[in-house]
């Protein structure tokens, strides 16, 4: 089963709050050679609950409210792809 990217989905494994929120400016592939999905799966291993936000728009809060509020935090990588490329 993938990382939930959308509330449904978060709500579908029964949470009503994830550890963290992983964000990325990415899409979410679930592959062992993507920064994110190995930093979201060793999280999981460990017990906690993750949520991924991929490609946020960044021009206002709204992704980023997505989720709710996460329990520890948000963690954000830029993705496989330089910022400077994506821009």
């Amino acid at each position: 089963m993938f990382l939930p990217t959308t509330k449904a989905e978060m709500e579908q494994r029964g949470w009503d709050q994830a550890d963290f929120v992983l964000v990325t400016g990415d899409a979410y592939v679930d592959h062992h050679s993507f920064g994110t999905a190995i930093i979201g799966r060793l999280l999981e291993q460990y017990g906690y609950r993750v949520a991924v936000l991929p490609r946020p728009d960044f021009h206002s809060a709204e992704d980023f409210r997505r989720f709710g509020r996460p329990r520890l935090g948000f963690l954000i990588n830029s993705g496989v792809v330089d910022s400077m490329v994506n821009n």
